[in-house]
């Protein structure tokens, strides 16, 4: 299982969110250049960014997505990504693959095409709270059951699929890991877990479920929680 340490990015600054909640946003006062630099001296292979600015229908924040994706690691990027101009933009500016949320249950067909577009390089992402699928930032119910999507995204050329429990995102408390399992099983897909990681105990909890590729880890980083060296080691099965 790898680890992907986490940057989102709210006008210009590292932040974490709680629950998706902007008004429970928190600013760490770091530099996104410097936090990746050091994902990069740690070891990190691919870095999650996001453009949390973009994601809440403001002005996104292309100059600095663009600068991230030319460093020395993967970018796997997301965030305000509607349509296929905004992904041709991101893959051209050297992201490595994007995220797309919101387009995955509000206009499957639209979806599609961006993935018979660029094959390989498109992760669909779902949110989900109590059962329920999120989009628009998480601040809306889809109107398409989990159930319903999930079925749709079976067979297309995704390399994974994003799985954030929005009730446990920024909260500390542990991964949802049977809601992970249970989405790349109706997928066919890997899974990429998000939200609630605190622990190494977490990642290595997280890492002996076959179907978990990726674990995305943000504020238990931010939070001096565990290293990013740590966490890589942890997902590997040994000891930093």
């Amino acid at each position: 299982m790898q680890l992907i340490p986490a940057i989102d990015l709210r006008h210009g600054e590292v932040v974490r969110l709680v629950q998706g909640d902007d008004g429970r946003r928190r600013s760490y006062g770091l530099d996104a250049r410097d936090v990746l630099r050091q994902y990069i001296e740690a070891g990190a292979e691919r870095v999650h960014v996001v453009d949390l600015d973009a994601a809440f229908g403001e002005a996104p924040q292309r100059p600095l997505v663009a600068e991230l994706a030319t460093s020395d690691v993967r970018i796997e990027f997301g965030g305000g990504l509607h349509n296929l101009e905004a992904v041709d933009w991101a893959l051209q500016a050297g992201c490595e693959r994007v995220v797309l949320g919101s387009m995955v249950a509000r206009d499957h067909e639209a979806f599609r095409r961006i993935v018979e577009a660029f094959p390989g390089r498109v992760v669909p992402a779902l949110e989900v709270a109590d059962g329920k699928l999120r989009i628009a930032g998480w601040t809306e119910a889809a109107q398409a059951s989990l159930a319903e999507v999930t079925e749709r995204l079976r067979g297309l050329a995704c390399p994974a699929v994003l799985v954030t429990d929005v009730e446990r995102d920024g909260m500390l408390e542990g991964p949802n890991l049977e809601l992970v399992q249970q989405v790349a099983n109706l997928t066919g897909m890997p899974a990429l877990l998000s939200g609630g990681v605190r622990s190494l105990d977490d990642l290595r909890a997280a890492s002996r479920v076959p179907e978990i590729a990726g674990a995305i880890v943000g504020k238990a980083l931010y939070e001096g929680l565990f290293t990013v060296a740590e966490g890589l080691a942890a997902c590997r099965g040994s000891e930093a």
